[in-house]
């Protein structure tokens, strides 16, 4: 059950409760066992959701999911944002790195549902009106005692937003949607139970954790970096403490329990750093906590951490350049499983079936046909990239990623002959005629030989160039045509 807490105190609250009760079909229940002010009197419940209304604003507010019947597994803040950031709707967990200024216990942190805020970020997205932006803020102000995973969903910026009808309407729809995966699942998407990403609770409402979260550090209250990570990745993002909340932290050395308290109340044993912090990276490393980038979480995306680490180990990290394939493997049995990749490879990539487990391995890793790879770029890279990312488990990139390397780690004891097949084909948008011998790739063509045309009496320069690109020149009064300087070449390529 999600419980949502409306303050009376808060213009923008009641708003959006108004449009909450108007959007879903409820029940008005009486709690006689509560004061009004704090919970009690009418109340409002779906088969998701309970709502309950407060005189205090919310910052200030102590165990409020005490006040709702059972154990909420989720507890939403209908909330106005103030600031100078225009129309705006917002979501972001509560909590003091510092002293406590406007709510809640100096530094102390509540429990995050990092999954949840990025349903409502989504779902932000999805209603929001046309002049309204979707942002996500860093760890601020209080509770800090919720008594359950909690996060603000709010309406902002100023008077004209807190009584805008579309605004405080837009966020009573996305705070609904945290209870509409049980719909969606019957209409298949995720089951019920599921707590990976997007995965929801056991009752259909969304779940407040999911299997990939993150810690952030450092960054403006406003945090694009990390919502680009919630947004474009399969991870979640719980604390952030941004770089004025780390300055009120003060010292990390002294404060190591509650740069600890972020892991713990987010669900997450990695973090994200922005900014050079090098005392904090040692304190977080120290408390067994691992830093990495936003890089990092992009390139291993959903794949297993376990295959990652060997991968890393064995081939490099992703920060030199290591980038993933389309090929899944399973350090048990050595297993593999095509999740995408070049359609036109699909049908010959299962011809490698047979030798994907022969070592026992998950993976093994093998030098890349240089010449032939390097060949075969200079022709297509794009196709050439495709090529590779279709048939490795990860290979190693150059130049900034631009290109790839010399290595790679297979589901194979040698190199996938799809991809010999694949780099074979792109030669064939340039050479005449290309085969496959047991050792190599041998390309043929007739081409434009510079002897030749030195013994015809053409200077090297801009003639050079003309017959090269097929076009008859002139030399001292005398005709030469391209064909006249060709000459069947053979380049093989080892492999």
């Amino acid at each position: 059950m999600i419980a949502i807490v409306e303050s009376r105190a808060d213009s923008a609250s009641e708003h959006i409760c108004q449009h909450l009760r108007e959007c879903a079909d409820w029940t008005e229940l009486i709690d006689d066992d509560r004061p009004d002010e704090d919970g009690g009197g009418t109340y409002h419940r779906t088969d998701s959701f309970e709502l309950r209304s407060f005189d205090e604003l919310h910052i200030d507010l102590e165990r409020p999911a005490e006040a709702f019947d059972g154990d909420p597994d989720l507890l939403v803040f209908a909330s106005r944002h103030a600031g100078d950031t225009g129309a705006l709707l917002t979501g972001h967990f509560t909590g003091n790195f510092g002293p406590a200024e406007f709510g809640g216990d100096d530094h102390a942190l509540a429990e995050t549902a990092p999954n949840a805020l990025a349903r409502l970020l989504e779902a932000f997205e999805t209603h929001a009106p046309k002049n309204y932006d979707v942002g996500m803020e860093c760890t601020h102000h209080g509770p800090t005692d919720v008594g359950c995973p909690s996060l603000f969903a709010e309406l902002g910026s100023d008077e004209p937003q807190w009584n805008d009808p579309e605004g405080a309407r837009a966020v009573a729809q996305a705070i609904l949607e945290l209870g509409a995966v049980e719909r969606s699942a019957a209409a298949g998407g995720t089951a019920a139970g599921d707590t990976s990403e997007g995965g929801t609770a056991g009752d259909g409402c969304v779940a407040p954790h999911r299997e990939r979260q993150v810690v952030g550090f450092g960054g403006n209250h406003y945090v694009p970096r990390y919502q680009r990570i919630v947004e474009g990745t399969p991870w979640a993002v719980g604390h952030i403490a941004s770089a004025w909340a780390l300055d009120d932290m003060g010292d990390p050395d002294e404060y190591p329990d509650v740069i600890e308290a972020a892991f713990d109340t987010s669900g997450a044993d990695l973090a994200v750093l922005e900014g050079t912090w090098p005392d904090l990276e040692r304190v977080i490393e120290d408390l067994g906590y691992e830093i990495v980038s936003e890089t990092w979480l992009r390139e291993v995306g959903d794949r297993s951490l376990e295959l990652v680490r060997a991968v890393e180990s064995e081939l490099g990290p992703v920060e030199s350049g290591i980038r993933f394939g389309d090929r899944r493997v399973s350090l048990e049995d050595g297993q593999v499983t095509l999740e995408a990749g070049n359609a036109n490879l699909e049908e010959s990539n299962e011809g490698d079936s047979e030798d994907d487990d022969a070592n026992g391995e998950a993976f093994s890793i093998v030098d890349l046909p240089a010449a032939l790879l390097d060949t075969a770029e200079s022709i297509d890279p794009e196709r050439v990239r495709q090529c590779v990312e279709a048939t490795t488990v990860a290979f190693a990139t150059e130049n900034g990623g631009s290109r790839v390397g010399s290595t790679a780690a297979v589901p194979s004891e040698g190199v996938p002959s799809t991809l010999i097949e694949s780099l074979a084909e792109v030669l064939e948008e340039k050479y005449d005629r290309v085969r496959l011998e047991d050792d190599a790739v041998v390309a043929e063509e007739r081409a434009f030989d510079p002897d030749l045309a030195a013994e015809a009496g053409v200077p090297e320069g801009p003639k050079f160039g003309a017959l090269a690109n097929g076009s008859p020149v002139t030399v001292d009064g005398k005709a030469i045509n391209p064909e006249e300087v060709r000459a069947d070449r053979t380049d093989r390529f080892p492999v």
